[in-house]
């Protein structure tokens, strides 16, 4: 076979394996999102019941150890922070020697 006609193949081979990825893109595209995945339960009526508890403990610590422990660190984050910048607050407003 000649060059040329080599050439015409390859480009007729290159382009047929182009055109069957492409063909191949709805069907997977269609499979990322079907509805055939696992259902997942609807937990919002349990937390529901948890936070309308009359227990007297405000709602952002009512979810238990973890949101106790989020709070807390926010908390002591926010007043550090606080602290730390009025400490250079401070400091800027004092004259220089």
């Amino acid at each position: 076979m000649s060059l040329p006609g080599l050439l015409k193949q390859s480009r007729s081979s290159l382009s047929a394996t182009h055109m069957n990825r492409l063909l191949k893109v709805p069907v997977l595209a269609s499979r990322a999102f079907s509805s055939s995945t696992k259902q997942l339960k609807n937990r919002v009526p349990e937390a529901q019941k948890l936070f309308q508890v009359d227990n007297g403990l405000p709602v952002h610590i009512k979810g238990g150890t973890g949101d106790v422990l989020l709070y807390r660190a926010t908390m002591m984050l926010t007043i550090a922070g606080t602290g730390y910048s009025l400490y250079w607050l401070l400091i800027a407003s004092m004259p220089q020697k």
